[in-house]
Protein backbone atom coordinates (compact mmCIF):
# COMPACT_ATOMS: atom_id res chain seq x y z
CA UNK A 1 0.00 0.00 0.00
CA UNK A 2 1.45 2.87 -1.12
CA UNK A 3 0.78 6.86 0.69
CA UNK A 4 1.06 8.47 -2.68
CA UNK A 5 -2.42 9.01 -4.54
CA UNK A 6 -2.70 8.06 -7.61
CA UNK A 7 -2.81 10.29 -10.55
CA UNK A 8 -4.17 10.42 -13.53
CA UNK A 9 -2.18 11.31 -16.52
CA UNK A 10 -3.04 14.39 -18.01
CA UNK A 11 -5.92 14.42 -20.86
CA UNK A 12 -6.86 17.00 -23.57
CA UNK A 13 -6.46 20.36 -23.24
CA UNK A 14 -4.14 20.08 -20.06
CA UNK A 15 -1.38 18.25 -22.79
CA UNK A 16 -1.65 20.62 -25.36
CA UNK A 17 -1.30 23.32 -22.80
CA UNK A 18 2.25 21.61 -21.31
CA UNK A 19 3.21 20.89 -25.06
CA UNK A 20 2.47 24.65 -25.73
CA UNK A 21 4.58 25.86 -22.31
CA UNK A 22 7.25 23.61 -23.54
CA UNK A 23 7.83 25.20 -27.06
CA UNK A 24 7.73 29.05 -25.34
CA UNK A 25 10.31 28.04 -22.92
CA UNK A 26 12.37 26.55 -25.62
CA UNK A 27 12.03 29.73 -27.80
CA UNK A 28 12.30 31.79 -24.93
CA UNK A 29 15.97 29.44 -23.35
CA UNK A 30 17.19 29.77 -27.54
CA UNK A 31 16.86 33.50 -27.86
CA UNK A 32 18.51 34.42 -24.67
CA UNK A 33 21.35 32.00 -25.36
CA UNK A 34 22.01 33.89 -28.54
CA UNK A 35 21.47 37.08 -26.47
CA UNK A 36 24.10 36.17 -24.52
CA UNK A 37 26.49 34.37 -27.60
CA UNK A 38 26.29 37.61 -29.66
CA UNK A 39 27.37 40.14 -26.75
CA UNK A 40 30.23 37.73 -25.29
CA UNK A 41 31.40 38.02 -29.16
CA UNK A 42 31.01 41.72 -28.95
CA UNK A 43 33.36 41.97 -25.85
CA UNK A 44 36.07 39.93 -27.22
CA UNK A 45 38.00 42.08 -29.31
CA UNK A 46 38.18 44.59 -26.32
CA UNK A 47 39.95 42.17 -24.14
CA UNK A 48 42.35 41.37 -27.12
CA UNK A 49 43.31 44.82 -27.32
CA UNK A 50 46.96 45.30 -25.70
CA UNK A 51 47.48 48.16 -23.45
CA UNK A 52 50.75 49.95 -22.64
CA UNK A 53 51.74 49.37 -19.21
CA UNK A 54 55.48 49.55 -19.54
CA UNK A 55 57.77 52.27 -21.09
CA UNK A 56 61.59 51.60 -22.26
CA UNK A 57 63.57 54.26 -22.92
CA UNK A 58 66.62 54.24 -24.95
CA UNK A 59 68.83 56.97 -22.83
CA UNK A 60 66.77 60.28 -23.79
CA UNK A 61 64.30 62.07 -21.70
CA UNK A 62 60.27 61.10 -22.41
CA UNK A 63 57.54 63.18 -22.15
CA UNK A 64 54.67 61.13 -21.12
CA UNK A 65 51.95 63.75 -22.10
CA UNK A 66 53.06 63.86 -25.67
CA UNK A 67 53.10 59.68 -25.68
CA UNK A 68 48.62 59.34 -25.42
CA UNK A 69 49.03 56.03 -23.89
CA UNK A 70 45.79 54.10 -23.56
CA UNK A 71 44.00 56.85 -24.59
CA UNK A 72 43.99 55.68 -28.47
CA UNK A 73 45.40 58.02 -31.53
Amino acid sequence: MSSRPLVKPPKGLRRVERWFVGVLMSITAFVLEKLVMRSVKKKEPEALTPTASTLTSKGGSVDLEDLHLGKGM
